[in-house]
This record gives structure tokens, sequence and C-alpha cells, in this order.
């Protein structure tokens, strides 16, 4: 444990910080898996809405530095591919 003052608020700042990320990161992952179930079970019109909502979740992702922005393309494209090949 630091004893300089900046530092104690340095390391408190950065556990805030994970704990934020950590939360952002499960939600983001928890939309991905909504979307893959939707496509396992077969429904257009839930996978769509599904769809709609992780790629959302992966530009917010991306937007917040979560994600790099061509992880967040590649995503996003291989979640397009799937849902058409559902069509």
């Amino acid at each position: 444990m630091p004893n300089i003052k900046s530092s104690k608020k340095d390391v408190l700042s950065s556990k805030i910080a994970y704990e934020k990320n950590k939360a952002n990161k499960s939600a983001l992952k928890t939309s991905l898996k909504k979307f893959d179930a939707a496509l396992v079970s077969g429904d257009k019109a839930v996978a769509e809405t599904a769809y709609k909502a992780a790629v959302k979740a992966v530009d917010q992702a991306a937007q917040k530095g979560l994600l790099h922005k061509n992880n967040a393309a590649r995503k996003k494209s291989s979640m397009t591919l799937k849902l058409n090949k559902l069509a």
C-alpha cells in the first residue's frame, strides 16, 4: 500500500475504473450471448432485435476503449454474416 497521498488516490481510482470496465465487459458478453441464443432458436425477428442490441453494445464498448475498433468491426461483421445466414 502506498504512503503518498496521490498514490493512494491513484490506487483507488484505478480500482474504480477496473470495476467499471469489468461490469461493462460483462454486459457486452451477455448481449453477445443473447444474440447467439437468438440465432440458435431460429426466430428471425428475435434474432434481429438481439442483433441490434449487440451491435449497439459493441459500438459502445469500442467507444469506451474496452475493444479495439478493428476488433469491434470484426465482431459486427461476424454477427451480420450469422444473421444473414439465418434468413
